[in-house]
């Protein structure tokens, strides 16, 4: 077996749907301005100003989306070692049909 590293990049694709932006929006600013968040004044305001302009709420949902949340999806497997985590959160049309017809039937 050789001994060069050998990499592999998982990808989840998750649907959400938004019931309340302005509560979401209020929990992701209640983060921004908790004392432990480590921003600085300015970065405070500049990132407040993101969540309340994105009507969407997809800045607010990634502000309050941990990085370990995600690593929990493979934490419990010893044979690998987590070495990058990348979350993007963006606006989408909805669930696909497929999406649509497989939560018909769970």
């Amino acid at each position: 077996m050789s001994d060069e590293p050998k990499f592999l990049r998982l990808t989840v694709e998750l649907t959400v749907e938004v019931l309340d932006v302005d509560t979401l929006q209020a929990a992701a600013l209640a983060e921004i301005r908790h004392p432990d968040a480590d921003l600085a004044e300015e970065e405070r305001t500049e990132q407040a100003e993101l969540v309340t302009s994105d009507e969407t709420g997809a800045t607010a949902l990634q502000w309050l989306i941990e990085p370990e949340h995600v690593l929990q999806l493979v934490e419990h497997i010893t044979e690998i070692e987590p070495r990058e985590a990348v979350l993007g959160v963006e606006p989408s049309e909805g669930p696909s049909e497929e999406e649509e017809e497989e939560h018909d039937h769970v």
